[in-house]
């Protein structure tokens, strides 16, 4: 890396996000060295990004490096990081699912996978929590299949499908499915109690009830954000919720030390809305509504991670989503969850049968791109 001035690398879409996808040995090993690239290559910090490649939102500062598989179960090594744009932090505590769903296509294409057939497994060892992630990507010719007739809303057009198979990432951060062993827990913050299900499946996601923060649950990402004294209690619950995944020793330092995790989902009853694109969503076309933040942003979709956290909660009694959830649609294989953008679908199970829940399946639907490759340049001083 000494005496380079530059680097390969591609900029993709993943679901409904967007990112740069680099391969490992690109990167300085020095994980110091390899972060103040990681900065230059984005432009951060710098609210507008506008020295790199950074969207400056929360949805397109996001960093895929993709490596050679260092496990005999897996066919690639992928780590994810959560560039921010307003301090010097790369977070690598999570994943993001989105961009989870255009690693299989980057690898077949990078000739790190082999497709045979016209429907390639891809089993991506994710590091950042040591659990598998298994992509099945259309392909024809040994290449991936961009073009299809499937629609992921948040993205305009339709794809070639991409099935993501979630269903070993549970207790990835700790452990556990539920990292308390409670469905529900308390919270308090500014003097009132907030019942709430910890999730750790996909990322950790603290779930609540619209109603418990005053809210109708269909209100618009600008709404949510705008709501200052709402997203003051929002990050109180969410420091809480922290502590309790073992994030941080005490709620104050989750903003600064663990701004990405855990994810806050706020969840109500089917609802009608409009989406961030004018088009309505109909209270019939869905089977719970959410809305989700992380980096003390509003998504303005809503994460795969997420939805797989989700998937699972809305499948355990007694938690805040089963409790919100379309009563028709608890018997159903395949359930709908409403975000600002539009709807995702997702198939989920779990065996609470068993002194210890486990997520047996967490099945997600989404589609890829990749957009450009090409060569970075990094600014002088990276080079002292």
């Amino acid at each position: 890396m000494e005496g380079r001035k530059s680097l390969r690398c591609s900029i993709v879409r993943g679901g409904t996000s967007k990112g740069i996808f680099i391969r490992e040995n690109e990167l300085p090993s020095d994980p110091e060295a390899r972060d103040e690239v990681i900065r230059a290559v984005f432009g951060s910090p710098d609210t507008r990004q506008i020295d790199g490649l950074g969207g400056a939102d929360v949805l397109t500062s996001k960093l895929a490096i993709i490596g050679p598989s260092s496990r005999k179960d897996a066919d690639v090594d992928y780590t994810f990081a959560q560039v921010s744009f307003d301090t010097d932090k790369v977070d690598y505590s999570g994943n993001c699912g989105n961009i989870s769903s255009a690693v299989g296509p980057y690898a077949i294409d990078e000739g790190m996978v082999r497709a045979d057939g016209p429907l390639a497994k891809v089993r991506i060892h994710m590091k950042n929590t040591g659990k598998i992630l298994t992509a099945y990507v259309p392909t024809e010719e040994g290449r991936a299949i961009c073009a299809g007739d499937f629609r992921i809303d948040g993205v305009p057009g339709t794809g070639a499908k991409i099935t993501l198979d979630w269903s070993d990432t549970a207790g990835g951060l700790t452990g556990k499915l539920l990292p308390t062993g409670n469905v529900r827990d308390v919270i308090r913050a500014e003097g009132r109690s907030y019942e709430v299900t910890l999730i750790d499946a996909g990322n950790p996601v603290v779930f609540i009830k619209a109603e418990a923060l005053d809210m109708k649950g269909t209100e618009s990402p600008y709404e949510i954000e705008h709501n200052a004294s709402l997203m003051r209690l929002i990050e109180k619950i969410r420091g809480e919720a922290a502590v309790r995944f073992g994030l941080c020793g005490r709620p104050e330092e989750a903003a600064a030390k663990s701004p990405y995790n855990p994810f806050f989902s706020i969840v109500s009853e089917p609802a009608g809305y409009v989406a961030v694109n004018g088009e309505k969503v109909g209270k019939e076309e869905i089977d719970v509504t959410a809305r989700l933040l992380f980096m003390l942003k509003m998504h303005k979709a809503y994460p795969i991670t997420g939805t797989v956290a989700t998937a699972a909660a809305l499948r355990i009694p007694g938690s805040v989503v089963y409790d919100v959830l379309k009563e028709e649609a608890k018997d159903r294989a395949q359930v709908y969850i409403g975000h600002p953008s539009g709807r995702i679908p997702v198939e989920s199970e779990v065996d609470v049968d068993t002194d210890r829940i486990e997520l047996k399946k967490a099945g997600v639907y989404r589609t890829a791109r990749r957009i450009m490759d090409g060569i970075v340049y990094l600014p002088e001083r990276q080079y002292r």
